[in-house]
């Protein structure tokens, strides 16, 4: 057997092709969606991962823009700064790249930002949203793999899944939209007793522990759908994901490459969410 790959890359094009429309009406009305991304500090990752997102804005007829700041600015600037982007009625979504500095308390600079432009979806209203089964912004990786279930016909209702991951950005969320989907759901970690016991049992498994490879082919119930959350740099420079691709695909029926698979998705629903605070905002109006 060999997997079918699930092409994230590809899905996301698709996506945001018909997002462009979506923006036009709402430009047309006098409502064109912004995004303002946070960035303090210079890693070099955040500032990939920011040049990404204000691009993918940009190329959808979005207007977004960046504000930067030295990691030795103090908490209390970036959050007056925050208090005005909430202010401003021309932007829909406020996001703050993490990780923040050491000295900063990322709870606080999460919850500054209002609910309701909270388009990561970390903020503690919308946190609680999601778990009552009533999600107002879905947190943009999990739900860029629910986007990806449903591209690949996968039934989750009744279904075992197993989460490897038990992050506020990607773990918990994660196992919140199985659930409400119906599903089964086991949630370990890289240290969960007999985590291979738990994984051979999944029909439906999600890999977000940040281990390179950490998954092999052994962990995977034959026929099982593998999703490859984690992103890590190999001593050669190569890219790879959590997930032993090349064996595990030997055994799975579905699996996501990395890179090509979640990565692209991640961005495609922050613009998504994005475009739904600004037509919220719009039928309010």
């Amino acid at each position: 057997m060999t997997a079918q790959i699930i092409d994230g890359k590809a899905l996301a094009e698709k996506l945001r092709q018909g997002f462009k429309a979506r923006v036009e009406a709402l430009t047309a009305k006098g409502h064109k969606p912004g995004l303002v991304v946070i960035l303090v500090g210079a890693d070099p990752a955040s500032e990939v991962y920011v040049r990404n997102k204000v691009n993918g804005c940009l190329a959808i007829g979005m207007h977004s823009e960046k504000i930067t700041y030295e990691a030795t600015v103090d908490q209390a600037t970036v959050l007056a700064k925050i208090a005005e982007l909430n202010a401003d009625p021309n932007i829909h979504g406020i996001l703050v790249q993490l990780p923040l500095p050491g000295h900063f308390d990322e709870e606080a600079v999460l919850e500054a930002i209002a609910a309701d432009k909270d388009v990561d979806g970390f903020h503690a209203e919308n946190v609680g949203a999601l778990a009552q089964g009533n999600p107002r912004f879905i947190p943009c990786t999990p739900y860029g793999v629910m986007k990806m279930f449903e591209q690949g016909g996968v039934d989750l209702s009744g279904k075992e899944a197993v989460v490897i991951g038990r992050s506020n950005i990607v773990g918990k969320p994660m196992a919140l939209l199985l659930i409400n989907a119906g599903a089964t759901v086991t949630v370990c970690n890289s240290r969960t007793r007999d985590l291979a016991g738990h994984t051979r049992r999944a029909d439906i498994l999600v890999a977000a522990v940040g281990k390179a490879k950490f998954v092999t082919a052994d962990m995977v119930k034959p026929g099982a759908v593998v999703i490859d959350v984690g992103i890590n740099r190999l001593p050669d420079g190569k890219l790879c994901g959590d997930v032993d691709f090349d064996g595990c695909q030997a055994v799975a029926g579905q699996i996501t490459p990395v890179p090509g698979g979640v990565g692209p998705m991640t961005i495609t629903m922050l613009l998504a969410n994005t475009i739904e605070a600004a037509e919220r905002k719009a039928a309010a109006a």
